[in-house]
């Protein structure tokens, strides 16, 4: 009998070695639309994650702040262990830490290659935050530049005159003030509401960040002043990536760099796409501005830049020049 047993015994704990570790489910929160650059790659991520460990690992993402937090929440959220994962704007991170700024530092990246490179030379700044704070960064990838929503065309500092802007970190707020505006900082999650209430005339965001919540029903005119294509990463709490076994790390990060490789893609086509649906909806959309709207803007944005550097000490310039000299 005891024999019996220890056979039994023997032959579970040898059936239990050859399944694969079982990690369980990561809830992923978000509070942008599923319908968003950053909501499409949240999903990719998660169908990736567990295809690629064969089920061991699933990923529920919460599109929409379901759960109640929102991006500045998500910080605390994963580190304490609240959240497995989250996608971030890093934008909202900025008081964290002012490294956070960098992608949405006005007018610095004007295309899509020079916000690549901007992300590669800090990607190791943001790695060592998370880290310092039991998070790891698996990937980043950049919203279209953001522009104005509002119910006119927006063709010199003269048009934003009084204008309440919303804006989303101290950069955008300082912009829009120099520049004239009436700005007013409110997370993404709260802008239907404060636009239906009047609360503020016009948003700073991106094309897709505004499709996806189809504010032409509050908009009329979105204009493309270019502002900056800042990024959101998603990241997970270090206890939970330190449950998986190097197998499942290893799966999960080849998912995290399929995830990147196309939120990087899916920006190239983003923009004449939104143009396209925002037009397809009764919306005027101003493609370019004036040159002289673009420096005038840039001017309002300079001293906010020239702080920043300033604050933020040898990363910043180690960044900068590097960014610089490419």
């Amino acid at each position: 009998m005891k024999l019996t047993a220890l056979i039994s015994t023997v032959a579970a704990f040898g059936l239990a070695a050859a399944l694969p570790a079982v990690a369980g489910t990561w809830d992923l929160s978000s509070e942008y639309p599923v319908g968003s650059l950053q909501g499409q790659t949240a999903d990719f991520f998660a169908k990736a994650v567990t295809e690629k460990t064969d089920g061991a690992i699933e990923v529920t993402v919460h599109h929409g702040a379901a759960l109640g937090y929102k991006s500045v929440d998500h910080f605390d959220a994963v580190g304490d262990g609240a959240l497995q994962a989250a996608s971030s704007a890093f934008v909202f991170w900025t008081g964290i830490d002012p490294i956070f700024q960098l992608s949405s530092l006005p007018f610095l990246a004007p295309t899509s290659q020079d916000v690549h490179d901007l992300y590669m030379l800090a990607k190791p700044e943001y790695e060592k935050v998370l880290e310092d704070n039991n998070q790891i960064l698996l990937l980043a990838t950049p919203w279209p530049s953001s522009g104005l929503w509002g119910n006119k065309p927006f063709t010199s500092v003269a048009d934003l005159d009084g204008v309440k802007v919303r804006t989303y970190d101290v950069a955008s707020t300082e912009t829009m003030k120099n520049a004239g505006a009436f700005p007013i900082q409110i997370s993404w999650a709260d802008v239907p509401a404060q636009l239906s209430t009047n609360a503020i005339d016009a948003v700073l965001t991106s094309p897709n960040g505004g499709v996806g919540v189809q504010m032409w029903e509050q908009q009329s005119d979105f204009t493309n002043v270019n502002y900056a294509s800042s990024l959101q990463g998603i990241h997970v709490n270090r206890d939970a990536w330190e449950d998986l076994t190097p197998d499942q790390k290893a799966a999960v990060k080849e998912a995290a760099t399929e995830a990147e490789a196309l939120g990087w893609d899916l920006l190239s086509d983003a923009t004449a796409q939104d143009f396209d649906t925002m037009r397809d909806n009764g919306m005027t959309v101003t493609a370019e501005i004036s040159p002289q709207f673009s420096a005038d803007l840039t001017a309002a944005a300079q001293p906010f830049i020239d702080d920043w550097i300033t604050a933020t000490g040898a990363r910043a310039q180690t960044i900068m020049e590097a960014y610089s000299a490419r």
